[in-house]
């Protein structure tokens, strides 16, 4: 069964590997690396993952069927009732030495290529971690006429994983981070690397792409407006017009209207290349 881009009467997959995610929060806050040693990982971890944001972002794409959190659970017991209020299920994992990783990614691909075999109402799933390990099943759920969003720490996520996806939401975007003096030298270093002009030329240029690709496979110039942004978020699934400098989708059509003209059609708004 694919996924209906027109409805939301399919069901919801989402899949944690919940200390990948928590992981990166972790260097977020206190630096690079901070997660790894040994007298961080394994004790107790404050909670720092905004468990409601996430099953919020789920549920705005259906209902959601599938809700499991890969783990080991026994130093993320500060995070128990936000989790049992979510209806989230936990997956047990331990890790197989002191320094080894507890393989919640392998599980995770395995459990949901299981369960997109298994259940033809999950039209969507989603995947919460930030590994290059989740390529492959990125390939069966497509394959499968799934969509796929991916949600990871902007700092730690593969760039090849997240275009991988559908659609990829960086956590970063979706629940803005306490300023610390770590997140604050990121942000000043990204804002010298892209100045607020070139990332509107950035949204620019992906709008003509999009624009031009969706008007030679409809054979004239004009296309419908509604169309755009599936058509950008193919050509870049880790695309947010909020990083490009725009507080909507629409403000971002006015402030470009040096590159699309507008008209009325008999459905929608359409658009065509100056």
């Amino acid at each position: 069964m694919a996924f209906d881009p027109n409805g939301a009467t399919s069901s919801v997959a989402m899949y944690w590997d919940f200390e990948n995610l928590h992981a990166g929060l972790v260097e977020a806050k206190y630096g690079e690396n901070a997660y790894s040693k040994q007298d961080t990982r394994f004790k107790p971890q404050e909670p720092l993952i905004d468990v409601q944001a996430l099953v919020e972002l789920a549920a705005s794409f259906g209902p959601v069927a599938v809700n499991r959190a890969y783990g080991n659970w026994q130093y993320f017991g500060r995070y128990r009732d936000a989790l049992l209020q979510s209806a989230v299920e936990l997956i047990q994992l331990f890790p197989p030495g002191p320094s080894a990783k507890n393989g919640a990614d392998i599980k995770l691909c395995l459990d949901a290529t299981e369960d997109i075999g298994r259940f033809g109402h999950i039209g969507t799933v989603i995947i919460l971690g930030g590994d290059s390990d989740f390529m492959p099943v990125a390939q069966k759920i497509k394959a499968a006429g799934r969509m796929l969003i991916g949600v990871g720490n902007r700092k730690n996520t593969n760039k090849h994983w997240a275009k991988s996806c559908h659609e990829f939401r960086y956590y970063d975007s979706l629940v803005p981070l306490e300023p610390t003096a770590e997140t604050e030298k990121r942000t000043d270093a990204r804002d010298e690397t892209q100045t607020p002009a070139q990332a509107a030329e950035d949204a620019a240029d992906l709008l003509r792409r999009a624009v031009r690709l969706l008007s030679e496979s409809k054979g004239e110039p004009w296309v419908n407006k509604a169309n755009v942004l599936p058509m950008i978020k193919r050509l870049d699934p880790t695309f947010d017009f909020k990083e490009h400098g725009f507080a909507s989708f629409s403000e971002m059509f006015k402030a470009l209207d040096s590159v699309v003209e507008f008209r009325k059609g008999e459905a929608d708004h359409q658009l065509r290349l100056r």
